[in-house]
C-alpha cells in the first residue's frame, strides 16, 4: 500500500503525530523538536502499530523514525523483560550502527524504563551475554554474532514483539540475507515490522514479501544525497604523480575523507600522510573494534581531519561537516561511487567530491559517471596545480610527526545490562539526529562458518 507524504517536515511536531510525551521531550532535551520529511511521513503508521516499509538514504532521520515506535510500542505493552528473550530487535550491517543506532534509542528507552544492549563481532562476547542474562528490552544486533549466541543458547526472539531492519541493502550487499532470514524466522509470526532500506533491490522485496504483512510504503529520499548537491571532479594524473596530487587534495582545513580500494591502501596511505604533517587515521576491516572505535572519534571530534577508509564506510559512518571526499581509488561500480560520495553535501548540505584517475583508468571513470548520473569537470593536474587548491580551500598548517595527535580509546560500554548513553542531538541536519559513535559487524567470532568473510 503506498501513501502519499503528508505535509513537509516543520509543519507538525513530533506531537502531533503520535509521539508519546514522554519520548517527545526526550528528544527536545536534545535540541531535536521538528521531524524529517522520512519521521512525518512514517511515525503516524508505525506508531499505529502498521508494518512499514520505509526507503530513504543514511542520514535522512531513519534512525529515529524507527527508535520512537519502537520504544512506545514496547512501553505500552504488558510483557515483562526476561533473561535471554529481548522484547524488540533491531537488525544492522555493520557495528558502527548497531552503537549510532544504541546512542539513540537507549535516552529514549531509558526514559520509559527499558533496557537496551548491543550484539556484534569483533568484541568478546561475555559483556554481551551476560547484558542478555540481565533482561534486555530492545537488542540491537548484526546477524552473524547474534546467530552465534542464539547457536550458544544465550538468546531466543520467541518474545519479540517489534522487529526492525536497517540498512537493508546494505546486509543484502555484504550477504546478510540468509542469516536475516532465519533471524525472522525465530520471530513470532503476526508481530510488527518495520524495514528501511535505500533501495528495494538485491533481493530485498523478496523480505517485504515473505515478512511484512500489507505494509504501509513511504518513499521519501533519494538511496543517496542528491549528486546535484555535490561539485564533481575527476583529476587526470600521471601515475608517478597521484601520490602527491592526493597529499595535498588531504591538506586543507575542513574534514576529508580519501577511500581506497583495499585495507593494506588505507592503512599505508594514513602511515604516509601522517609522515608527510597531514595525521590522518584509517578504517578498515583488519583493524580491531577498539582501533575502529577510536579512529572515529578521532575523526568525529575534530582532532584528526583526515579519514583514510575503504568502502566499509560509504554507508556505516555519520559525521557532519565533510568537506571533501576523494576516490584516492576510483571504485568499481557506480552505486559504490554514490554511497562513498554520500558521505559530504548530507542534510541539504553541499559538498566536493574528487576522483583521482591515471590515464589508463579514463575509459573505466568515464563509464562510471555515466552510470552514476553526472557531468565531472574533468582536469589534468600534478602537484601544485592551483585547481587543488581551490578544492581544498586553505591549507592547514604542517604537523611534525611527533607531533601528530595520537586518537585514544573512547569509553568502553558498560559491563552491565544497559550500555553507555549518548545525546539524541540534531546538530543542524538529518545526520546529526543520529549519533556519532564507531561500531560495526565484522567478526572475530561475530559470523559463523560458513558466511561470507569480512569485507574492507
Amino acid at each position: 500500500m503506498q501513501r502519499p507524504a503528508p505535509a513537509p517536515a516543520g509543519q507538525a511536531g513530533f506531537a502531533a503525530l503520535g509521539v508519546p510525551a514522554a519520548l517527545v521531550a526526550v528528544l527536545a532535551e536534545r535540541g531535536v523538536t521538528e521531524p524529517f520529511p522520512i519521521q512525518t511521513a512514517t511515525l503516524p503508521d508505525s506508531l499505529a502499530g502498521r508494518d512499514v516499509l520505509g526507503r530513504g538514504r543514511t542520514g535522512s532521520g531513519k534512525t529515529i523514525a524507527f527508535a520512537l515506535p519502537l520504544v512506545a510500542a514496547l512501553a505500552a505493552s504488558r510483557t515483562r523483560r526476561e533473561a535471554g528473550r529481548p522484547r524488540a530487535l533491531v537488525l544492522l550491517p555493520t557495528r558502527e550502527l548497531a552503537n549510532q543506532v544504541a546512542a539513540t534509542v537507549t535516552p529514549l528507552a531509558s526514559a520509559v524504563g527499558l533496557r537496551v544492549t548491543t550484539v556484534f563481532g569483533g568484541v568478546g562476547q561475555n559483556p554481551q551475554v551476560q547484558a542478555l542474562a540481565s533482561g534486555v528490552d530492545v537488542l540491537i544486533a548484526c546477524p552473524g554474532r547474534l546467530e552465534d549466541l542464539i547457536r550458544q543458547g544465550h538468546c531466543r526472539l520467541d518474545r519479540v514483539e517489534v522487529t526492525v531492519l536497517d540498512e537493508a541493502d546494505h546486509m543484502a550487499d555484504l550477504g546478510f540475507l540468509p542469516g536475516v532470514k532465519r533471524l525472522l524466522d525465530a520471530t513470532p509470526a503476526g508481530t510488527q515490522r518495520l524495514l528501511f532500506s535505500a533501495t528495494l533491490d538485491n533481493g530485498i522485496d523478496v523480505l517485504v514479501k515473505r515478512y511484512l504483512r500489507q505494509p504501509v510504503t513511504h518513499s521519501v529520499d533519494p538511496a543517496v544525497a542528491p549528486v546535484a548537491t555535490m561539485e564533481h571532479h575527476v583529476l587526470e594524473v600521471a601515475a608517478d604523480a597521484k601520490a602527491g596530487v592526493v597529499r595535498e587534495l588531504a591538506s586543507g582545513l575542513g574534514r576529508t575523507i580519501l577511500f581506497t580500494r583495499t585495507k593494506h591502501s588505507a592503512k599505508k596511505l594514513a602511515k604516509q600522510l601522517t609522515s608527510a604533517g597531514v595525521p590522518a587515521v584509517d578504517l578498515h576491516g583488519n583493524l580491531s573494534q577498539n582501533a575502529r572505535e577510536r579512529n572515529l572519534t578521532a575523526f568525529s571530534d575534530g582532532s584528526v581531519r583526515v579519514l583514510v577508509a575503504t568502502d566499509i564506510a560509504a554507508r556505516g559512518i555519520h559525521v557532519d561537516d565533510i568537506n571533501l571526499v576523494v576516490h584516492v581509488d576510483p571504485p568499481t561500480e557506480h552505486k559504490a561511487y554514490l554511497h562513498r560520495s554520500g558521505r559530504t553535501a548530507r542534510a541539504g548540505a553541499e559538498g566536493t567530491v574528487v576522483t583521482v584517475a591515471t590515464p589508463d583508468q579514463r575509459g573505466d571513470v568515464r563509464t562510471l559517471a555515466r552510470q552514476a548520473g553526472i557531468a565531472p569537470q574533468w582536469s589534468g593536474v600534478s602537484a601544485g596545480h592551483a585547481l587543488l587548491g581551490d578544492l581544498t580551500g586553505p591549507r592547514a598548517p604542517h604537523v611534525d610527526p611527533a607531533d601528530a595527535p595520537i586518537p585514544t580509546a573512547p569509553p568502553q560500554p558498560q559491563r552491565s545490562a544497559k550500555p553507555r548513553t549518548a545525546a539524541v542531538q540534531q546538530r543542524g541536519g538529518a545526520a546529526g539526529q543520529q549519533a556519532r559513535s564507531g561500531g560495526g559487524s565484522r567478526r572475530r567470532g561475530g559470523r559463523g562458518s560458513g558466511r561470507p568473510a569480512g569485507r574492507g
